[in-house]
């Protein structure tokens, strides 16, 4: 499981900055109205459905944001398993400090048990095959660095993070340069011109596609919203020689299905475009 390091923690302090900043602006007046900065509490954090934990350092770093001395105890590490009524965590501090960092804790921690809780989902319908399931750029903006992370924490593997990372030629560069081969032939000159060396992957449509692109020497090809048949006559012509990614309409229904035909890799949008937040509470004890 992928953890975060300094770097990440420097952008991910900005995201908290801001989040806080959108939430509580000039000030909570609910809860300076009710109670003087010399109040103290204890609370819990409570899971509300059953799943995976991941966000727990971020939801800690809020609260240390808001008050750098609230004790936050972390009773469950991210990627265990929790159900619904498990305490994950401990805090003792301000009242009006816990109170206001809430809500922007919960948010981050939800949204990531989410992604991580349905990714880890889609990894265990395949756990006996070797394919492996990846993400996409279908993020929220400015929040990619934590939905990545909780998929990686699923049990998922992350894609490009960006269009700077690997090579990804789509429909659209291909028919805006004229056809898929010179579209790769560009790409190759470009990485070698440059001395780079990220993967160039190819997305196709059809068989013919998958024929010109193993030609033209790509590191992965993609087989986009292709049906199993061609699937499979797909990863016979390619014969192990590249990676074979699979995209477009998978669900839990069809991934054993296509994981089974000997891919590399299924990439699944839905894994930050349509999850389900996870629910969590905070209790005043």
């Amino acid at each position: 499981m992928k953890k975060f390091d300094k770097t990440d923690w420097t952008a991910i302090d900005k995201i908290i900055e801001e989040a806080l900043k959108e939430d509580i602006g000039s000030g909570d007046i609910t809860t300076e109205a009710i109670f003087d900065d010399n109040k103290s509490s204890s609370a819990v954090i409570n899971a509300k459905d059953d799943g995976i934990l991941a966000g727990i350092e971020v939801a800690e770093r809020v609260f240390k944001k808001v008050d750098s001395d609230i004790s936050f105890k972390i009773i469950v590490e991210d990627g265990e398993n929790i159900s619904n009524g498990q305490k994950v965590a401990e805090i003792n501090g301000g009242t009006c400090s816990i109170l206001m960092a809430e809500r922007t804790a919960l948010n981050f921690l939800g949204r990531m048990s989410g992604i991580a809780t349905l990714t880890n989902g889609f990894v265990k319908k395949i756990k006996d095959t070797n394919a492996k399931i990846l993400d996409t750029r279908k993020t929220i903006p400015n929040l990619r660095i934590l939905e990545k992370y909780a998929v990686s924490v699923g049990g998922g593997c992350n894609h490009r993070f960006g269009l700077y990372d690997m090579f990804l030629i789509k429909d659209n560069h291909i028919k805006a340069a004229g056809g898929l081969d010179k579209a790769v032939r560009k790409a190759v000159k470009y990485r070698k011109d440059r001395g780079i060396n990220q993967k160039i992957e190819v997305e196709t449509g059809n068989i013919e596609q998958v024929k010109t692109a193993l030609s033209e020497g790509v590191d992965r090809i993609m087989l986009d919203n292709m049906n199993i048949k061609e699937m499979q006559e797909a990863v016979e012509i390619a014969e192990g020689k590249v990676e074979i990614e699979v995209s477009g309409n998978i669900n839990i229904e069809n991934i054993c299905n296509i994981a089974s035909i000997g891919v590399d890799y299924i990439s699944i949008g839905a894994l930050t475009h349509s999850v389900k937040n996870f629910d969590f509470s905070l209790l005043i004890i």
